[in-house]
């Protein structure tokens, strides 16, 4: 069976970084493309980052700059580093596989 885990969330204060981890197993991942999404409070989720394996990392222009992606596909996991962390990057973060796979999410809250 598929499984994805993220992990890594937590509370922050603004100007903070955090880094999120994902762990996929059950599937093929190097060839895969994945990608980071979030879901703020009252909010559609939305793309934060999105790639493949040896291909540039599209990011959303809300994050760029600030959060980057970084994968071992001999682990099976993709990370995401976020720096500069601001009240509205707040949310719950999933991680997404090609085709359809998603995690449960990991609550990111950046609050004074």
């Amino acid at each position: 069976q598929v499984r994805i885990v993220e992990s890594g969330g937590g509370l922050v204060q603004p100007g903070g970084s955090l880094t999120l981890s994902c762990t996929v197993s059950g599937i093929l991942f190097s060839w895969k493309t994945m990608g980071w999404y979030r879901q703020a409070p009252g909010k559609e989720r939305e793309l934060v980052a999105r790639g493949s394996s040896g291909a540039s990392t599209i990011y959303a222009d809300s994050v760029k700059g600030r959060f980057v992606v970084t994968r071992d596909n001999a682990k099976k996991m993709v990370f995401l580093q976020m720096n500069g962390l601001k009240p509205e990057d707040t949310g719950i973060y999933y991680c997404r596989v090609d085709p359809d796979y998603w995690g449960e999410g990991t609550q990111v809250t950046v609050s004074s």
